[in-house]
């Protein structure tokens, strides 16, 4: 089980280390638009395009990392004042209750979705609407079942590793003991 945690993790801390250059490329690319456009009046749409690319993969991709990191806002009244056991309790139901059955929900209703920017009615995928757009969206949305995806093997690693805690496995639900 302890195996199957820190594989599911190792994707977590990927997808962690893939965002955070993405979002180094898109500040970077956001001063070249803003260069272009005030110092030398041009533009371009595939550039700004980009931009809204990668912000909304920073925040799918980003997704699975931050509830790994217990970076997701929650209310803690309560939650702190809890035990290692009472926590692992209140993490295994919210992953058994809320995460999974709301990351199946993003992978199941987005795939039509998807699926049909990958084949348009013309035979080609979906691109911009926009003239010198970026012939990428089907791509885009791809990343929408990929979030839950990511977020259900989050979920459960979180829900085995509250799991070992209950059963005594473990001491703490952080990882940091070895689990």
């Amino acid at each position: 089980m302890d195996r199957v945690i820190q594989q599911i993790e190792r994707i977590s801390e990927w997808t962690g280390r893939l965002v955070a250059g993405l979002t180094f490329i898109m500040v970077l690319v956001t001063f070249k638009v803003v260069v272009l456009r005030y110092v030398f009046d041009l533009g371009s749409i595939a550039l700004q395009e980009s931009i809204t690319y990668m912000h909304a993969m920073v925040f799918m991709l980003g997704a699975a990392y931050t509830l790994r990191h217990e970076g997701h806002v929650r209310v803690d009244i309560f939650y702190r004042r809890f035990g290692p056991r009472g926590r692992a309790w209140v993490d295994l139901l919210g992953v058994v209750l809320l995460l999974m059955p709301v990351a199946t929900f993003v992978i199941w209703s987005s795939w039509d979705y998807v699926a049909s920017s990958w084949v348009q009615p013309d035979g080609s995928r979906e691109g911009s609407r926009e003239a010198g757009g970026l012939p990428l969206v089907f791509l885009l949305k791809s990343v929408i079942p990929l979030m839950g995806l990511l977020l259900l093997l989050q979920g459960i690693a979180m829900g085995l590793r509250a799991f070992s805690v209950l059963n005594g496995r473990v001491e703490s639900q952080d990882g940091a003991d070895g689990a």
